[in-house]
């Protein structure tokens, strides 16, 4: 239903982002992040009415004093240009995490899906950026279910999930929403089947996940820290992967970042000890 609620896109101009952006760095903000339903579509204005892409503006906001952590979010594989995978291999400010939508990992579903890409370019795509920045840490969406979905089709997505690799996901069983095309496909899969093959993928998502957190144990990285912790003498924190970092509260204050040694991960978060000055 979201292209149907929101209606047609928008870019804001460069110069309208950029001065928001040294508004917040003026006050204190070490991290923004530049959202959009299909953000990296954006082509906004800039000087001399040329048009930028995403690359572009990022490396336009790196230049601005006081922030120190880029992020953005939500791609779609057809707008992934050769100016952002750049971005991700030349920009320290741009942190190693991109959220990549899919959705399914069969050709005949994505194109019944209407996403105008292929699991081919996606996985190619994939690769590109990896190759750009080996530290990326992928993140995904994905869909169980749709109309008229195999079993076969199914196991395209696992194997796709496999292959591609996972620092997190979301992934859903397919609802039909009134007056959308879907909701009016035969074939439509049982409640039952969805919610099987959602419980399988999310084994395997769940199971990249810890992987990946796992993998940080024992590392070194600045944390960025953003509120206090759930229990007392707790603080929380970012790391670049975008996984929440638990310290104590003596590692520093809200906005700070800190250098961190990881010394235990969990399913779902880091726990770290600041390193001495």
């Amino acid at each position: 239903m979201v292209p149907y609620t929101r209606g047609a896109e928008v870019s804001r101009s460069v110069a309208q982002i950029t001065e928001e952006a040294k508004r917040l760095a003026g006050n204190g903000v070490r991290e923004i992040t530049l959202l959009g339903q299909n953000v990296n579509a954006w082509h906004g204005a800039g000087p001399r009415g040329r048009q930028w892409r995403l690359g572009e503006l990022l490396f336009a906001l790196a230049e601005i004093d006081g922030l120190e952590r880029l992020r953005y979010t939500t791609s779609h594989p057809i707008d992934m240009d050769d100016g952002l995978i750049a971005a991700h291999r030349d920009l320290g400010k741009l942190m190693p995490y991109l959220h990549l939508p899919v959705q399914a990992g069969s050709n005949r579903v994505l194109k019944a899906m209407n996403r105008h890409h292929t699991r081919e370019h996606y996985l190619d795509l994939v690769a590109r950026i990896r190759a750009a920045q080996p530290d990326l840490a992928l993140s995904g969406d994905f869909i169980t279910g749709f109309p008229g979905e195999t079993e076969v089709e199914f196991e395209d997505t696992l194997s796709l999930v496999r292959e591609a690799g996972y620092a997190q996901a979301f992934s859903f069983k397919y609802s039909p929403r009134p007056g959308t095309p879907g909701a009016d496909m035969k074939n439509q899969v049982p409640e039952d089947v969805k919610a099987e093959r959602l419980s399988r993928l999310q084994a395997l998502l769940n199971e990249q996940q810890h992987a990946f957190n796992r993998s940080m144990i024992g590392r070194t990285m600045d944390v960025l820290i953003e509120k206090p912790g759930r229990r007392p003498g707790q603080i929380a924190g970012r790391s670049p992967w975008l996984q929440t970092v638990i310290l104590g509260e003596g590692a520093g204050r809200v906005g700070d970042i800190v250098p961190v040694r990881i010394v235990s991960a969990g399913p779902n978060s880091l726990a770290g000890e600041p390193l001495a000055a």
